[in-house]
C-alpha cells in the first residue's frame, strides 16, 4: 500500500484532501502539523485527522527552531519583499517542507501531499522545498487534480463521507488566513476589491492608531552575531524576544500592513498583514548595523536584499544561492552586537540611542567642531581621483 505524508491544519481543505488520497490513493496517510506559533491550532487536531482515517498524526512544537534557524537568518539579510512585506508566510515553508521530507523518510512514505491551491504561492514554496531536500519523493497536490472547486464542493464531500467539519460556514471569515509567530495573513474574499479599505474587525492583534496607547513605551533590544538575545537585559530564547516584541508592537499600533505583490505565479494579490515585532526588529537592526559595519558592507548587503529576499518569496530557500548570499550575510553579521533602545508609540519606531563596543562611529573623527584624526586637506585628493571620470566624460 502507498504511504503518503500530508501537511496537515485540521480546516475544511485539508480534511477532505485527507480522505480523498485514502479513495483515489489506496494509500495510508499519515498527518503532519506543524506548531508555528499559529493561535488558530485546533485543539482536537489529533482527534479530527484519526476520525478522517489517518493512520498516524504527528503534531510538533516548532517555534523556537522556526524563529532561531529560519526567521532570524532571515532577518540578518534584511530580506523585505518589493520594499513592504516581510515574508512571515514565505520563510514558514522550508521548516515545514524540510520536515514533512524527514518524516517520509522515517516512515518510508513514497509520498507527500498539501493543501495550496493551484493559484498561490504556496504551492510552488512546499513543492520547490520538497524537491530541493529529497528529489526521490512524489507529490501530489489534490487542488490540482480533483473537481472539488468551491467550499460548497468541500461541505458536500464532508457530508457525504461523514467527515467531522462544520458545514454551515457561518463562522468563516470572508477572507483566508495563516499564521505564525511573525506574523498574520490576510487575503482573497473581500479582500480581492482593492478600492475597498478591509474591515476594522479582520486585524486580531495590532491595535489601530485611535486604540493604540498614548504614552507608548521605552525598552532597549541587544543584539549579539546580528541577532536579538535579549531585552532590557533580560536574556531570552529567540521565540520569547519575538513573542515580546509582538507584545510590545501590537499594543502599540505597530506593524499593519495592505499591499499590492507580485505573486511567484505572475499574477498580482492583494495580500493585508499584521507583523508587530517583525517590524520592530527590522527597524532595530538597520540600526545597529549602521554603527557596527562599514559603509561598504552595507552597500554590498543592501544590493544583495532584492535578490535574497526574492529567493525566500518564490520558496528557494534551499537553493545553492541562498546558502551563498547567507554564508555572506553570516560573515558581515558577526560584529553585529550591542543595544538599541527604542521608542515604541501611535505606530511609530523611534530610535533613541544606540551603544556597541563594536561601534565604528568615532564621535572625536566624526565632528565638525575637532580635527582628531583626519586631515581635511586630505579631501582633496579624494575629491579629484573620484572626479576623473566625470570630467573625462563628452557632456
Amino acid at each position: 500500500m502507498n504511504k503518503i505524508i500530508l501537511a496537515y491544519s485540521g480546516g475544511l481543505d485539508t480534511t477532505v484532501i485527507l480522505k480523498w488520497l485514502q479513495e483515489n490513493y489506496d494509500a495510508e496517510v499519515i498527518t503532519y502539523t506543524a506548531d508555528l506559533g499559529q493561535n488558530d491550532l485546533r485543539d482536537d487536531i489529533e482527534a479530527r485527522a484519526k476520525q478522517a482515517g489517518a493512520s498516524l498524526s504527528i503534531i510538533e512544537d516548532l517555534k523556537e527552531e522556526f524563529v532561531k534557524n529560519y526567521v532570524f537568518p532571515m532577518f540578518r539579510g534584511n530580506a523585505i519583499y518589493e520594499g513592504e512585506y516581510l515574508l512571515g508566510t514565505a520563510i514558514a515553508r522550508p521548516l515545514i517542507a524540510k520536515r514533512l521530507v524527514e518524516i517520509a523518510r522515517e516512515e518510508d512514505a513514497q509520498f507527500i501531499s498539501h493543501g495550496a491551491t493551484g493559484k498561490g504561492n504556496d504551492q510552488i514554496r512546499f513543492e520547490l522545498g520538497i524537491y530541493g531536500l529529497a528529489p526521490e519523493l512524489k507529490i501530489i497536490s489534490p487542488w490540482r487534480e480533483w473537481n472539488l472547486v468551491s467550499r460548497k464542493d468541500l461541505v458536500k464531500y464532508c457530508n457525504e463521507n461523514q467527515l467531522p467539519i462544520e458545514d454551515s460556514g457561518q463562522n468563516e471569515p470572508p477572507f483566508s488566513t495563516d499564521e505564525n509567530l511573525l506574523h498574520i495573513s490576510y487575503e482573497g474574499g473581500i479582500l480581492e476589491d482593492i478600492t475597498s479599505e478591509p474591515p476594522e474587525s479582520m486585524w486580531r492583534n495590532v491595535k489601530s492608531l485611535d486604540d493604540a496607547t498614548d504614552s507608548g513605551e521605552e525598552f532597549t533590544l541587544e543584539f549579539e552575531n546580528g541577532d536579538p538575545i535579549a531585552i532590557n537585559d533580560e536574556k531570552l530564547t529567540p521565540a520569547e524576544i519575538l513573542i515580546l516584541l509582538n507584545d510590545l508592537g501590537s499594543r502599540n499600533g505597530i506593524g499593519r500592513l495592505d499591499i499590492v505583490e507580485s505573486r511567484s505565479t505572475g499574477m498580482k494579490s492583494r495580500g493585508c498583514y499584521e507583523t508587530p515585532g517583525g517590524t520592530i526588529l527590522y527597524k532595530a537592526r538597520r540600526a545597529i548595523e549602521s554603527i557596527c559595519m562599514d559603509g561598504d558592507s552595507i552597500k554590498i548587503k543592501d544590493e544583495l536584499i532584492s535578490k535574497y529576499s526574492s529567493l525566500v518569496y518564490d520558496g528557494l530557500w534551499w537553493a545553492p544561492e541562498r546558502y551563498a548570499i547567507q554564508s555572506l550575510i553570516d560573515n558581515l553579521s558577526e560584529n553585529v552586537q550591542g543595544q538599541i533602545k527604542i521608542l515604541v508609540k501611535k505606530g511609530n519606531i523611534i530610535v533613541l540611542s544606540r551603544r556597541s563596543d563594536k561601534s565604528l562611529y568615532k564621535s572625536d573623527l566624526a565632528s565638525f567642531d575637532e580635527e582628531g584624526n583626519f586631515d581635511q586637506k586630505d579631501a582633496e585628493g579624494f575629491i579629484k581621483i573620484k572626479s576623473l571620470r566625470l570630467k573625462n566624460r563628452d557632456n
